[in-house]
């Protein structure tokens, strides 16, 4: 039995792979603005992260529904965003929010205990109220009804469950108009303007 000469090199099956370097961890922080998806694309032509965020590769860590404002953090390292978005962590997350109605202290005491939800009691937050905020006005405005008084709350809390905060106002008679996350663990807004982001220091937590 011949065999043909081949002019190709034989492959060095003990040669290593080379593999692509990790990427860099990222952190970026954005002010999402109202009626934006906390997400890059969208199949029915609604804004989305992507008309603001010129970043690829990063990804929301933890929700931030369309209907509200603020501090949304975005990486492209899966550990990091566990540790923002896992309740495990019990990350506090601070939001300002307008609700329907003058809160009572009987009503403040029981977000500060916990609320039955349908998925469950919440854990134990912080509530107290606070004069109106100096911040951005929301475009197109709330709904102002003249007969009911509206007031502002802050309340920290250390979940992230679907639609949580205006659940817990509405579970004590409080309907939420507008909600505003201002601080997510050591990260605050900052003055940052509706749509603006910056990098951060992954190391920080």
């Amino acid at each position: 039995m011949s065999f043909k000469h081949s002019n190709h090199p034989k492959r060095d099956s003990a040669r290593p792979v080379r593999q692509a370097a990790p990427a860099k961890p990222r952190l970026l922080m954005l002010n999402k603005p109202f009626d934006v998806l906390a997400q890059f694309s969208d199949d029915q032509g609604r804004a989305t992260l992507k008309n603001f965020v010129d970043v690829a590769d990063v990804y929301p860590a933890g929700r931030l529904d369309r209907d509200s404002e603020g501090l949304l953090l975005l990486t492209n390292d899966g550990r990091l965003q566990a540790r923002i978005s896992d309740p495990r962590y019990k990350l506090a997350k601070t939001y300002w929010v307008q609700v329907e109605g003058q809160p009572s202290s009987e009503q403040l005491q029981s977000l500060r205990r916990s609320i039955v939800l349908k998925d469950g009691p919440t854990l134990p937050a912080q509530a107290r109220l606070i004069d109106e905020p100096d911040i951005w006005p929301r475009n197109p405005p709330i709904r102002f009804r003249k007969s009911i008084p509206t007031a502002w709350l802050e309340l920290t809390i250390h979940e992230g469950r679907n639609r949580q905060v205006r659940r817990m106002t509405a579970a004590v008679g409080l309907p939420t108009l507008r909600l505003v996350r201002v601080r997510i663990g050591p990260w605050g807004l900052d003055g940052m303007a509706p749509g603006q982001w910056r990098e951060l220091d992954p190391n920080a937590m």
